[in-house]
């Protein structure tokens, strides 16, 4: 029996930039990153990046596949990264408990970070990280040094701007002198109060001296803040602001850790999943409702509204947003972090050898046929590389039984 094609996709974010994208361009600003993470997505998976050509001569099986753009911000894109990157980290677990953190800016901060995402992005990890290293040390509380991963999220569910960190934190540390390892308590890290007003504490701070060393873009909607006694007034008004730092319950083992890492480390603002329909002009999407009681929800924005939304998260470029503090720095990893194994009696973590995949590998993996025979027929497969920008072929006219198959594929490296 011949394999099925492939069912028709559903809306994906790359149908509304490929409809809409022009008309956006012409009617707002785009900066370079914005307008190459647009150009990334629209042309992923399709003949414009090229791919490659998989055919068999015996019964006329045919098979394109192209190409991904392996852009950071592509909801298409992320799958396979995060899979490799929670595989190489797996190795850094301990058998404690873990907690999770959330580190948010005020609402006040938002249109200031807008301007300056570079700085103000490294300013959060940070004061956050200082923070929790810092309070972490207290001998008044753990008095001990602590493993942290950070991850920054730019996006609420409504795709509005909303910087935040997600944290991981070990459940306990490494003595100031390397010779014990101080567990927290169970089920409690740290107090979430005093994390918040440090946090404010630290970041405006450095928030202050970034003013005075004109390292600020301040202009715009922030002009006004470029005179020094308006600035101060600011900063005042936001050090009278609880800052909130939400603790999140436990972590169960080293396999919750897994999961969560898996699900946030290379999340994207909006994944195609939670796209419902384009629909003269007007997206409608899918969002949880926190204020709501967490109830799944549908928004229905105009496209143009809807991108501009969507590229507020668009990182400057080269900009690290995964980040590793304390024990989990990579300067620690093969002394304290070690240290930690042998007081936590866990054996080192024996990684399996390197294995270099083909192209084809994977791709066969991914659809599980023989990377060596054709998946109807079992004859020999030949393949041809796809040059980008190729229209899609045809499959051979001497083809006894012809069936074309776009597959949309892993990355071609």
């Amino acid at each position: 029996m011949l394999p099925q094609p492939p069912r028709p996709k559903g809306l994906e974010l790359a149908d509304i930039l490929r409809v809409h994208g022009d008309a956006y361009r012409a009617r707002r600003p785009v900066s370079p990153e914005q307008s190459a993470v647009m150009h990334h997505i629209v042309a992923c998976r399709t003949a414009a990046l090229g791919g490659h050509v998989d055919s068999c001569d015996r019964c006329g099986f045919f098979r394109i596949s192209y190409n991904s753009c392996r852009d950071r911000h592509c909801p298409k894109c992320q799958s396979a990264k995060r899979a490799e990157w929670v595989e190489q980290r797996l190795e850094r677990l301990l058998p404690v408990e873990y907690f999770h953190v959330v580190f948010t800016l005020p609402e006040q901060l938002k249109p200031l970070a807008l301007k300056n995402r570079a700085v103000l992005y490294d300013l959060l990890f940070q004061a956050a990280s200082e923070t929790l290293l810092r309070l972490a040390s207290d001998p008044k509380r753990l008095g001990a040094q602590v493993g942290i991963t950070a991850v920054l999220h730019t996006w609420g569910q409504n795709l509005l701007f909303h910087p935040h960190l997600h944290c991981v934190v070990t459940g306990g540390g490494l003595s100031a002198d390397g010779a014990h390892w101080i567990s927290a308590r169970q089920g409690y890290l740290l107090p979430v109060k005093v994390l918040g007003k440090m946090f404010r504490g630290k970041f405006l701070a450095a928030l202050k001296t970034l003013h005075k060393d004109g390292k600020l873009n301040l202009t715009g909607s922030v002009a006004s803040l470029a005179a020094g006694r308006r600035f101060q007034q600011f900063l005042d008004s936001l050090y009278r602001r609880n800052w909130v730092v939400y603790a999140k319950p436990p972590f169960g083992g080293a396999e919750q850790v897994y999961r969560y890492l898996g699900r946030y480390t290379h999340r994207v603002a909006i994944s195609n999943s939670r796209l419902v329909s384009l629909i003269d002009g007007q997206v409608c999407f899918r969002y949880k409702d926190y204020a709501g009681g967490n109830r799944k929800k549908e928004m229905t924005l105009s496209a143009e509204e809807f991108i501009r939304r969507f590229l507020l998260h668009v990182l400057p470029k080269r900009f690290v947003r995964i980040r590793h503090f304390g024990l989990l720095a990579s300067r620690n990893v093969k002394t304290k972090l070690a240290r930690c194994r042998e007081l936590l009696d866990t054996p080192e973590p024996v990684a399996a050898p390197a294995e270099k995949k083909t192209w084809l590998d994977r791709l066969l993996e991914w659809t599980g046929d023989d990377a060596a025979s054709c998946p109807h027929c079992r004859g020999p497969l030949s393949r041809r590389p796809l040059q980008a920008g190729s229209p899609q072929e045809a499959p051979p006219r001497n083809a006894a039984t012809p069936l074309v198959v776009a597959v949309p594929i892993l990355d071609s490296s």
